[in-house]
C-alpha cells in the first residue's frame, strides 16, 4: 500500500500541535516517523490527506483520536535497569539513610511501560524489605503504555538488563497460555499506583509529594522553556531534601536555581 504524503505545511501543523499539547517538539527530521505512525489513521478514517486528518483531530468533536494521535508520536523506548547507577544512588544513599519506618515515596514520571517502575521497586524491596514503608507513582501522558506498566506483565525478551536473582526474586514466570512472559510479583505491585498526567499543563491534586522524582530521557524532547516549566512544576512536588533525577544525557544546569547538583544527573531541593 502506498503511504500517502504530507507536505512540509502540513507536518508543520502536527509540529504546533504536539507541542501545544505535550511540550514536545517533533524535529523536521521526524517527518518520516510521523507518517509511518500516523499513515494507518488515516486510512482507518477513509481519510485522503494529512490535512483531513488534522481538521479531525483539531476540531475538539474526537479527543479520543486526539489521545490517539498523542501516544503514536509520544517515545517509549525504555528497560530494566537502564542507567543503573541511578538505582545503586537510590538503595546506597536515599533508602539506606531514610529514617526507619518513616514513608519513602518516589515518582516515575515519564513511566512509560513501567520498566523504570518496577526498577526501583525491586531496589527498595532489597534495601527496605518487600513490605516495608515505600511507594512508587508511575505517570505518563500515554494511557496505552500506562496500561501495560499497570498490568506489570511483560514478554521474556523485556527482562535483558534485570539481574537473574531479581527475575527468581521478584516475579513469576508464565505458564501454558502466558508462557515466555513474565509478570512482577503482586508483592511488589501492591505498592504503586498510576496515573496519567500530561507534564506541560497544571498537574493534578492527587499526584501529593515525594522524596525522589526520576525525569528520566524525555527532557531531550522538550525546548528550554518547556524544560524550565516541567522542571519548576515537579520541584514543587518534592519534599525539602528530595533528590530529582534526570537522565545520563540531560542537565538542569541553566535550568532551576531551586535544585543544586550532588553529582552529574542527580539534584537535590535543599
Amino acid at each position: 500500500m502506498i503511504e500517502q504524503e504530507i507536505t512540509n505545511a502540513e507536518f508543520a501543523q502536527f509540529q504546533r500541535l504536539i507541542y501545544k499539547i505535550a511540550g514536545i517538539s517533533l524535529a523536521d527530521t521526524k517527518k518520516v516517523l510521523l507518517v509511518g505512525r500516523l499513515g494507518k489513521r488515516l486510512r482507518a478514517h477513509g481519510l485522503s490527506s494529512y490535512a483531513e486528518y488534522f481538521k479531525l483531530i483539531s476540531s475538539g468533536r474526537n479527543p479520543a483520536e486526539l489521545q490517539m494521535m498523542v501516544e503514536l508520536l509520544t517515545t517509549n523506548e525504555t528497560y530494566f535497569f537502564r542507567e543503573e547507577k541511578h538505582f545503586d544512588f537510590l538503595a546506597d544513599h536515599i533508602a539506606a539513610k531514610h529514617p526507619p519506618g518513616r514513608p519513602l515515596d518516589i515518582w516515575s514520571a515519564a513511566a512509560s511501560t513501567g520498566e523504570e517502575i518496577y526498577t526501583i521497586c525491586m531496589t527498595l524491596a532489597d534495601t527496605l524489605g518487600v513490605n516495608g514503608a515505600w511507594s512508587v507513582m508511575g505517570s505518563d501522558i500515554n494511557t496505552q503504555v500506562l496500561a501495560l506498566a499497570r498490568s506489570g506483565h511483560y514478554p521474556m525478551e523485556k527482562a535483558r538488563g534485570l539481574p537473574p536473582e531479581y527475575l527468581r526474586k521478584y516475579c513469576l514466570k508464565g505458564v501454558r497460555q502466558h508462557e515466555g512472559t513474565f509478570l512482577i510479583a503482586p508483592e511488589l505491585r501492591q505498592h504503586t499506583r498510576f496515573l496519567q498526567v500530561n507534564l506541560n499543563q497544571p498537574l493534578p491534586a492527587a499526584i501529593g509529594k515525594f522524596h525522589v522524582i526520576f525525569l528520566r530521557n524525555v527532557m531531550i524532547y522538550f525546548d528550554n522553556d518547556t524544560k524550565r516549566q516541567v522542571v519548576d512544576r515537579l520541584t514543587n512536588q518534592l519534599h525539602p531534601g528530595g533528590y530529582f533525577i534526570v537522565g545520563h544525557s540531560e542537565s538542569l544546569n541553566g535550568l532551576t536555581e531551586r535544585l543544586t547538583s550532588v553529582q552529574p544527573t542527580i539534584y537535590r531541593l535543599p
